[in-house]
């Protein structure tokens, strides 16, 4: 155990970038790491428009973009990879990112959520462009971008 990081942040959506915003601002030197989908859902989100500060609203990338360099401004660090397994036993915490064991004393877990796509033909060819439609329980939602409209 060479190394033992004060916080390792578990996710790259706003959560996360937030989370290593405030600590980086700290002096804590939080290391990001990103899992399957870095940036979370606002990278495949178009236009944004209930994000505070963005009156005119904001592409989902360039959000995640200025979250990400904002928090590496004051030292967060970023990787790439997926935690495959952590032991929350005794501290310092310990994390397993591949072949790599990591170690913590503070682990933040902001992995979001994914997308539960319906296997709809076409669906895929959507993504990025603002359409989204989801089944939930009895009500299904069709809209673009942030508005939508309900059926049932």
């Amino acid at each position: 155990m060479d190394h033992i990081r004060n916080v390792v942040i578990m996710g790259s959506g706003c959560a996360g970038h937030t989370a290593a915003l405030y600590t980086a601002r700290a002096n804590l030197k939080p290391l990001v790491i990103e899992g399957h989908e870095p940036g979370g859902q606002l990278s495949l989100t178009t236009l944004v428009e209930n994000f505070p500060g963005f009156p005119e609203g904001i592409q989902g990338p360039e959000l995640i973009e200025n979250m990400r360099k904002q928090a590496g401004r004051f030292g967060a660090q970023y990787q790439l990879g997926h935690v495959d397994r952590v032991d929350l036993s005794k501290r310092p915490f310990a994390l397993q990112v591949g072949r790599e064991t990591i170690h913590t004393q503070t682990l933040i877990i902001a992995s979001g959520a994914s997308a539960r796509w319906l296997g709809l033909p076409g669906e895929q060819a959507l993504i990025g462009h603002g359409f989204f439609v989801r089944y939930l329980r009895r009500l299904l939602l069709l809209g673009k971008g942030n508005r939508r409209d309900r059926r049932r």
